[in-house]
């Protein structure tokens, strides 16, 4: 039977490429049954994905913490992604080149009976699919965005881009209910990251983030970013952000592959510094702009 509440958005599984109405995953499947598995999402513009090789780094990483073995080289990952790409262009009856879509990555373990230990020798499920690039407007751009704040009660993983989602999803519709876009988040005392977003704090003219370990996703933006601050000469610090100093910051900043990077006026109802976008915000969201029209050329 045909759900037809699911959209029929072209997909990849198990190398077959179908629609997302069409596509079925085994109720044994790892990834359903205890979340054993990884994912990316791959921001396209104009057709094109943005920073694939640190995505497909990043992938690697993750995999092998889990001890998956990627079923796929980087360069068959890339003519896949593009085939999607060309597909849900098709699908809105447009050019490849005219579109902005969202990549989305998911491998797991592969499907074997219920068993918290790893079976050996299983092929891993591989799905992949396409699908519009939400891009937030100037005018919500121009108003900055609230967010709330959380203790970060997840495990002590997070630089695992897992399927294991529960606690990001708890995390996320906390701000959800209160019509906040994020929920930023602290592990004794000190920033860690938001549940779908990396944070930023600015304070002094220095833009300061979360080190990059075992308890933050290193958004692939991390390095974009760094590298946005050296271009407009913005000094950046990776350290321990204490709660204060998030509190008592000039600006804070989101950025993850949806968002790009957008700013943060009002935490727990009380605004960020004179709760406006400002002016390390508008830097780096101008050379984050830059940098994908150089890919898109």
């Amino acid at each position: 039977m045909i759900d037809d509440t699911i959209p029929a958005l072209p997909c990849y599984l198990n190398g077959e490429f179908s629609t997302l109405r069409d596509a079925k995953v085994s109720v044994l499947d790892r990834g359903f049954i205890f979340g054993d598995g990884v994912y990316e999402v791959v921001p396209a513009y104009a057709g094109r994905p943005f920073r694939f090789a640190e995505h497909m780094a990043r992938l690697d990483r993750s995999l092998d913490e889990l001890r998956i073995a990627n079923p796929h080289t980087h360069e068959e990952w890339m003519a896949l992604v593009m085939r999607l790409i060309e597909a849900y262009a098709a699908t809105v009856s447009k050019p490849a080149q005219d579109t902005d879509q969202l990549v989305y990555i998911q491998i797991s373990r592969g499907v074997a009976m219920r068993d918290h230990v790893m079976p050996p020798g299983l092929k891993p499920t591989v799905f992949a699919t396409s699908n519009r690039l939400y891009i937030y407007p100037p005018e919500l751009r121009a108003a900055g965005f609230s967010c709330v704040s959380a203790d970060d009660f997840r495990w002590q993983k997070a630089h695992i881009k897992s399927t294991s989602l529960a606690a990001a999803v708890l995390s996320r519709q906390a701000s959800a209910d209160v019509g906040a876009i994020e929920t930023v988040m602290f592990r004794d005392g000190s920033l860690s990251e938001a549940a779908a977003s990396n944070v930023w704090v600015v304070k002094d003219g220095t833009l300061l983030g979360a080190p990059k370990d075992n308890l933050v996703l290193e958004g692939i933006r991390y390095r974009l970013i760094e590298q946005l601050c050296r271009d407009a000469g913005i000094p950046f610090e990776l350290r321990r952000v204490s709660r204060e100093e998030v509190l008592a910051a000039d600006e804070l900043i989101l950025s993850s592959a949806t968002k790009e990077v957008l700013p943060v006026v009002q935490l727990d109802g009380k605004p960020v510094g004179n709760g406006k976008p400002g002016p390390i915000y508008d830097k780096l969201y101008a050379g984050y702009q830059r940098a994908k029209q150089s890919t898109a050329r």
